[in-house]
């Protein structure tokens, strides 16, 4: 395959690195290097949208709103983006910035620049998806200022590629196999980071015993929730977001019943190579939570 000038300066140039696209999430100096993956782990209603949403609003925000101001690719693979969502995270914070600063151009002209980042892609099956991340080269050759991609979600299809496989493990896996493989090259030409979400499909049901409180480590919550993917797709995983949900009781006034606060917490594992072996790996952990507003969300 021949590759020209052009091509060849868009895959080498330095891409906008998202090392501190929330350092609260992650352990250690911050968030993900160039050429890493974080999966978002977890069931329905436990954040994981409502994240996906903070992280991309950091992304496409201006320098002087706070945001890392870089193009963005959205694989919308379950068709739930909500733009209007989106547009109000986005106004509620540069409104905010606006406020603490004097900032020129109309709230229109910011908003519409930081929509123009983002580029939206939606995959309807596991074939259509692996055609997207092919032509995915061109996006990235074309934009050389497309840092991160975002993935919503990447087990969309596992049981409609599990139905088709049959009872052949290898055939299940196949295309999701073929999909990480392709990823795993983009990363390394490219040096892109990947953000992706993953349902939670299989749990470890072994007692109410295993569900501690939410001074639970890290460790404990994957005993329940564990990967289910294929191994290419967890090979290529260096960071894992396991998200969950609490209730807590917040102390009313006037002898009222106390209100019911919902409170998300997320579990970050991250592995690392150790520098006296490339083989070996060494984890790190951190914990932390968030409650959700009107504004997006906001870390406790």
């Amino acid at each position: 395959m021949t590759e020209s000038g052009a091509q060849l300066f868009a895959r080498l140039e330095a891409r906008r690195c998202l090392k501190d696209i929330e350092k609260k999430l992650f352990p250690g100096d911050g968030g993900p290097e160039n050429g890493e993956v974080v999966e978002l782990y977890g069931s329905e209603g436990t954040g994981k949208t409502e994240l996906l949403y903070h992280l991309l609003s950091r992304c496409l925000l201006p320098l002087s709103a706070g945001g890392l101001e870089v193009d963005v690719v959205f694989m919308d693979t379950d068709y739930s983006l909500d733009m209007l969502r989106l547009v109000s995270i986005l106004d509620s914070r540069l409104n905010a910035a606006r406020s603490s600063s004097s900032s020129s151009g109309s709230d229109e002209e910011v908003l519409g620049s930081c929509l123009s980042r983002l580029l939206v892609v939606h995959c309807s099956s596991s074939s259509q998806l692996l055609l997207t991340l092919h032509f995915l080269e061109t996006t990235l050759t074309s934009r050389p200022r497309v840092a991160l991609l975002l993935i919503d979600s990447i087990s969309a299809f596992y049981w409609p590629d599990r139905c088709e496989g049959g009872t052949s493990v290898t055939k299940q896996e196949e295309k999701l196999s073929k999909c990480a493989e392709l990823l795993g090259r983009l990363l390394r030409d490219f040096r892109i980071t990947v953000f992706a979400t993953c349902h939670a499909i299989r749990r470890n049901y072994s007692g109410p015993s295993s569900f501690s409180s939410s001074s639970s480590s890290s460790s404990s919550s994957s005993d329940i929730d564990r990967p289910f993917l294929c191994r290419p797709w967890q090979r290529l995983v260096a960071h894992r977001l396991l998200c969950s949900k609490e209730t807590t009781n917040m102390a009313a006034n006037n002898n009222r019943e106390p209100k019911r606060r919902q409170m998300f917490t997320v579990h970050c594992t991250s592995s690392s190579s150790s520098s006296s072996s490339s083989s070996s790996k060494t984890k790190s952990y951190r914990s932390s939570s968030f409650c959700i507003t009107d504004a997006g969300v906001e870390f406790i």
